[in-house]
């Protein structure tokens, strides 16, 4: 019963000091919160939305008889 009871009550395990981890917080102390994250458009998805090729001339005066025509 002695090492049971020894191993449920663990002490808490310090924890060592980080260089790093401190500059950051000394850092967001002075110059404040990190900016959050950009998304960056993908360049697929821009190309998709253009039109892969010009209107021909045809194309463009058939539209505008549909468009003026009332």
């Amino acid at each position: 019963m002695g090492l049971r009871e020894v191993s449920a009550m663990s002490k808490a395990k310090k924890r060592a000091f980080s260089v790093v981890k401190a500059v950051k917080l000394n850092a967001r102390d002075r110059v404040g919160p990190v900016p959050p994250e950009r998304v960056i458009p993908d360049p697929k998805q821009r190309a998709a939305a253009k039109p892969k090729h010009k209107k021909t001339l045809a194309d463009l005066l058939s539209g505008e008889e549909d468009t003026s025509g009332e």
